[in-house]
């Protein structure tokens, strides 16, 4: 402590303090219907303390952070970059939030760009990688002005945000315990604003404030609730999870686009089966795949479910094996079996073939779904292609074996069918072991197994009847 000033000495103390007492009364010990708070005084975990070093840190997040703390703003990095270092993982995002605006943020910068309007952002470009600046937000109640504009809907949900404020007020508009963690470049120390280091030590996601407050003014917090939980290896906290099933249905007020965004978060991040899993437990699947969650309430542990499971299971090891993994195939998993009861139904009621009912099924399956998630254009021509292409697959006669392979979703809808067998189709398991052993022959062993289908394969061809030479008069 040699050569340090009296108000330094004094800040190491009170921190020091402040973390000895929230470790007594943390998450573990707090009421079950304790919500986290925020702290006007912060708990300050000084560099030596909490150990991490800013060669953790993308290097452009600090030359932001430099570059603000020079244009005379105050500068943090927040959030799950600083979370996910502590919990010994590499951050994918480096987040700042300052006291700047964001036109006093893009005067600093000539690579920054402007996005959102529920609440502005600024975006500074550093080739592929994106540091993300936010003005610290102020409470949505505060008067409104020409730059402080906030709108509300009848449920609660926070329509428009743009309310500027002070660091404490940041702190309890973020949305979870853990998230609520600033680290400062002029000292290099961390800030604790709601007790999330005690948190992280609990293993418990919590809300900041009141639970059902914070869910109806943004419904998404329900999702990331479920993500951060199987991501981090955490359980939400009782006062945080109570209110969540009586809540899902207001996912619906959500815009389709950013639940597309939301649903790759939660089935592309390696945690796909225990995301499902959860948002089924807790009624939030039901609001993303209507038509799928009354399937499978309809038929608990059945073939459904299976084939579902089996699908996420194949998508977490692929993903955690750092293989490509398209959201064409999960699209085309999830609305299978709804497209299937909607076959089934046009073919009873409007008296049509198999293929024609396939095929209006196919884009009524697709128009419903938009309701809900908006999935680009590009991901459900692919989801169309591998459902066409299953139809197609016991068609193996002549050349079309081979003209089915060079299709260029060929790959996913064989993945396809052996995910289908792999659930319990058994009926198809011929099929499958026949498409598996044809790949691995080379071009002579596969007209050898065409020619062994005989006609069974595709259908029989037709006799051409001889032409006759007409007869010549007799003269």
């Amino acid at each position: 402590m040699k050569g340090q000033s009296t108000p330094s000495r004094r800040r190491i103390i009170i921190s020091k303090l402040f973390q000895f007492c929230r470790q007594i009364i943390g998450p573990n010990t707090s009421a079950e219907n304790a919500s986290a708070s925020v702290s006007s005084e912060p708990l300050v975990i000084t560099r030596g303390e909490h150990g991490i070093s800013r060669k953790q840190f993308s290097p452009n997040a600090i030359k932001v952070l430099y570059r603000l703390k020079d244009g005379g703003f105050d500068a943090y990095l927040v959030g799950g970059c600083i979370r996910d270092i502590l919990l010994g993982q590499q951050p994918k995002d480096f987040d700042v939030v300052t006291n700047a605006t964001p036109d006093q943020v893009k005067k600093l910068f000539r690579n920054c760009r402007l996005i959102g309007r529920r609440f502005r952002l600024a975006h500074i470009v550093f080739g592929r990688e994106i540091i993300e600046v936010a003005t610290m937000r102020g409470h949505h109640e505060a008067p409104e002005s020409k730059n402080q504009i906030s709108q509300s809907s009848t449920e609660g949900q926070l329509l428009r945000d743009n309310v500027f404020g002070s660091i404490e007020e940041d702190a309890e508009r973020r949305d979870f315990s853990i998230n609520a963690l600033y680290y400062s470049i002029n000292d290099f120390s961390i800030h604790d604003y709601a007790n999330g280091l005690a948190a992280i030590k609990a293993k418990q996601i919590e809300l900041i404030g009141d639970p059902e407050t914070r869910y109806r003014e943004d419904p998404v917090r329900m999702l990331r609730a479920v993500r951060f939980a199987t991501k981090l290896d955490m359980s939400i906290a009782p006062n945080s999870e109570k209110p969540i099933s009586e809540l899902a249905s207001l996912l619906d007020n959500i815009p389709p686009a950013r639940l597309f965004e939301e649903v790759l978060k939660l089935f592309l991040n390696g945690k796909a089966e225990a995301n499902f899993l959860m948002l089924r437990q807790y009624g939030l699947f039901r609001a993303l795949f209507p038509a799928l969650d009354k399937i499978l309430e309809a038929n608990p542990n059945g073939l459904e479910q299976a084939f579902v499971q089996q699908m996420f299971q194949n998508t977490d090891k692929r993903i955690n094996a750092d293989k490509k993994v398209t959201p064409a195939f999960i699209f085309a998993a999830l609305l299978w079996f709804p497209l299937l009861a909607i076959t089934k139904k046009l073919q009873a009621e409007e008296q049509l073939s198999e293929y024609d009912a396939f095929a209006q099924a196919m884009n009524k399956v697709l128009s419903e779904s938009a309701q809900h998630i908006a999935v680009p254009k590009r991901f459900t021509l692919g989801a169309r292609d591998i459902w066409h292409i299953q139809h197609r697959l016991d068609k193996r006669a002549g050349q079309r074996a081979y003209r089915l392979t060079q299709q260029p979703r060929f790959k996913a809808a064989y993945d396809f069918l052996l995910l289908r067998v792999d659930a319990g189709e058994t009926e198809h398991k011929e099929l499958a072991q026949w498409w598996t052993q044809y790949l691995s022959q080379d071009i002579n062993g596969q007209k050898d197994m065409v020619k062994n289908l005989g006609h069974q394969g595709g259908p029989k061809p037709r006799k051409r009847s001889r032409r006759r030479a007409p007869r010549k008069p007799a003269e």
